[in-house]
Order: structure tokens, then sequence, then C-alpha cells
């Protein structure tokens, strides 16, 4: 029989496959895979051996081994993990003040290949189960703990892959990580980031989540993010303001749209001012991002006299602007730049 991932069934299911345990040593198996820092079966010490030896002939750990880690200049840190499968994925912990976010993957790779995206460039290897999910955060706030002295206040789901070509392991592991039985951090402070699927929009917005969306628009012109975003051609501009539209409706959220500015590409007050027209469909707040240069692609950091005006007239228009500073930019964990330089270097 081959052994399965504990961590992609609940607990229904898990009582099913572990009959003759009684409720709560089903409760306590779940402590243990979703709050504390464990790496095998024999540190579920509240079990009994006989149980212990029951789940590790039926199941496995979703293993995940610290690679490799790097500090920034500024405090964030990237950490390269290793997988059971051998395969790497990067998370990254940014401080700021008495906050400490933990940016966390969502797949390995990504298919949907953003041409201004270094992760793009790797190709798509496959998602994250839930259990990897969660373990990733759990070893990130250890992490933070040990460096910052402080526990995780935000996640976001802005690291490598799309989130919601994921959408059944990381709506799981959202929910796992907000239950009061589980981390139990509050879902105003996850956070999951999305290219624009739009029908998985609409998905999540008919199961009323109460966690954050944010948006990585980039352009409000459809031949522009063709090119930018390739899978705009599926989800166009007009059926992705619906989508955001009808989220707004169903869950009262005010939507995040992310806007990386580039020179000559996306940067001028003609872009601004489209951004401003689309923004009346719905509630929102905008974030400004300077592209952050990732050897072999083409685009430039936009002028900073640029960046002046874009927001100025933003700002013009009454709409919330916010201008995201790039942290971890000299370990390639800022915005656009995961997994080039360390993943080559772990293939060596």
């Amino acid at each position: 029989m081959n052994k399965q991932d504990i961590t992609n069934f609940d607990e229904k299911k898990l009582s099913s496959l572990l009959t003759g345990n009684p409720a709560y040593r089903i409760r306590q198996i779940f402590e243990w895979l979703w709050i504390k820092d464990i790496s095998s079966f024999d540190d579920f010490s509240n079990l009994p051996k006989s149980l212990r030896n029951k789940l590790s002939s039926l199941f496995y750990l979703p293993a995940m081994q610290i690679k490799h880690q790097q500090v920034s200049e500024d405090g964030t840190v990237k950490t390269a993990f290793e997988l059971i499968d051998k395969q790497i994925i990067e998370g990254v912990l940014i401080p700021d003040g008495k906050r400490v976010t933990a940016c966390i993957s969502s797949q390995v790779g990504c298919n949907v290949q953003c041409s201004f995206c270094a992760t793009g460039k790797m190709g798509f290897s496959r998602n994250l189960s839930t259990g990897e999910i969660i373990f990733q955060v759990k070893k990130l706030n250890s992490i933070a703990q040990s460096i910052y002295g402080k526990h995780l206040s935000n996640i976001v789901f802005m690291g490598m892959g799309e989130p919601l070509l994921n959408y059944k392991n990381v709506l799981r592991a959202s929910v796992i990580l907000t239950d009061k039985n589980g981390l139990a951090i509050s879902p105003q402070r996850i956070t999951i980031s999305s290219v624009g699927i739009a029908d998985a929009i609409i998905k999540l917005a008919n199961e009323k989540v109460r966690f954050n969306l944010a948006v990585s628009l980039h352009t409000v012109f459809d031949a522009v993010r063709n090119i930018l975003i390739p899978v705009n051609k599926q989800y166009p501009l007009d059926k992705l303001r619906k989508a955001l539209q009808y989220f707004h409706s169903k869950t009262s959220n005010r939507i995040t749209l992310e806007y990386l500015l580039m020179k000559g590409i996306n940067d001028s007050e003609k872009d601004a001012s489209a951004l401003a027209e689309f923004t009346k469909a719905f509630p929102c707040k905008i974030n400004i991002i300077e592209y952050n240069p990732v050897k072999g692609i083409a685009y430039q950091k936009p002028e900073k006299e640029s960046v002046g005006k874009f927001v100025d007239f933003l700002k013009s228009k009454n709409l919330i602007v916010m201008v995201r500073r790039s942290r971890g930019k000299d370990i390639d964990a800022a915005c656009g730049q995961l997994a080039t330089k360390i993943n080559r270097h772990l293939r060596k």
C-alpha cells in the first residue's frame, strides 16, 4: 500500500481511516499537524506508540528542509526549501516595524509566464499540497521568531506560482491558517494575489471568503496586457473587471490592485488616466511598485519623475495609492525576482 500525504485529509476522512480511535485523538493529530513544528510522527509525543506506528505505516509528512538562506541588507530573509521530491520553492520574510510578513509560494515554478517575471521563466513543475503550504508557513514562522523575535503578522500568497491555479489547496490552507484550532491568523491578515483568473475569482466570491484579494493588473489596455500577462487572452480586462465587481458585491472586501511601473510600457499619464477609469467599477486601493530588473529581461525601472507624476495623478482622482518599496532586491527576493540565482546555485 502506497503511503499518502496525511495533510490531504480532513478530520472526518482521517477518522474513517483510523477507525477505533476516539475523536480527541484525531484532534490531537491535527493539532500536531497544523500548529506544532514537527518532522516525523515520532514527534507526536502525546499519542500512543501503536497509533504513531499506524500513522507511519499509512501516511507521510510533507517533508520540507531548509536548503539555503540569504539575508538582505534591509533585513529581508529569503529561504529555499527542498520538498520531498527534491523540488525547490522559495519563501520570503519581510520585517517592517512591529510586523513580519511571509511571502509564500503556492506552486513549484509557474505556468502563467508573465513576461517581466523571473519565476515564469522557470516553467511549471507542480502544485504545492495543502500541507506543503502550511508547513512552509510554520517554517517561516519559526525563522521569524529566531531572527526577529516575532511571530508572523501577515501572510501573502505572492511567492512562486499563481495561487488561483492551485485553488483547492490554497483555499484549504487559508482556512486552516485562520482556524481557531489551527494557527488562528486573522483572515484580514492573509492576502491571495492573482494575475486575474476571473473564473476562480467568481468562485472565491461565491464562497464569501474573508481573505484579502490582490490582482496584479499592471495595465488596463488588453493589447499591452496580452504581452505582459499572456493569460489575459483567456481572461481579458472586461471579464476581469466584471469578476472583481462581483467579488466585491459578494464579500464587501476592498480589492488591492498591484501595478508594476515599467519605463515606457505603462507609466504615462494616459496609462494613469485609464487606470483611474478602470477603478470606478469597484472600491479598491492601488499599490504602485517600481519594476525590479531581472537578468535577461529587457524591461527597465521607470524614471523617478514619471513615478511621481503617475502617483500624483491617481491621488488627484481621490484614489487610495501606496508606493510599495521593494525589499530584498540585493538577494533577488523582490517582486518578480524569485527562483533565479538561488535555483541555479542549488542545481549545480
